[in-house]
């Protein structure tokens, strides 16, 4: 399955990164995983969010550089050599990863890894082949994380 993720380009400046939350805010749509990552003068921010084409018209209306891009999330387990498992595999098979983050679901059990890659459908085909599962945007806009844990 693929997920989107919305890549919000920004001056790295204060009040850049509260100028994309207050939109969502405005428009009720629910972040679900981010990173940041920045250069002297310029930054990205890449987001997961449960409507994402709703907000990046929102972001582009507002006058902002939103761009939407296919990109896998991967069920791995929360484990030591769990991730190493899945990009022994993509090395293996010359898939390259651009951009990637990740998030644990359920600690020593299950974690969500969000790829970005140069071969998009190879890699679905190789990771869905080896038995890892994959989210959609619905499916990443539902994850509830932590959700046993007692603060």
């Amino acid at each position: 399955m693929i997920a989107y993720q919305l890549s919000v380009f920004a001056e790295n400046k204060p009040g850049r990164l509260a100028a994309v939350t207050g939109i969502l805010a405005r428009e009720k749509i629910n972040i679900r995983a981010t990173t940041i990552a920045t250069s002297d003068t310029f930054g990205v921010i890449n987001l997961i969010v449960d409507d994402p084409k709703r907000a990046q018209a929102a972001l582009s209306k507002a006058g902002m550089m939103a761009n939407l891009r296919e990109v896998l999330a991967i069920l791995i387990e929360d484990k030591p050599g769990g991730l190493d498992k899945l990009t022994q595999m993509l090395a293996r098979e010359d898939v390259n990863i651009n951009n990637a983050y990740g998030f644990v679901l359920e600690s020593r059990e299950k974690a969500v890894f969000v790829v970005d890659v140069d071969q998009i459908e190879k890699a679905r085909e190789i990771i869905e082949d080896a038995g890892f599962k994959t989210l959609d945007a619905d499916a990443l806009a539902a994850v509830e994380p932590f959700h046993y844990m007692k603060y």
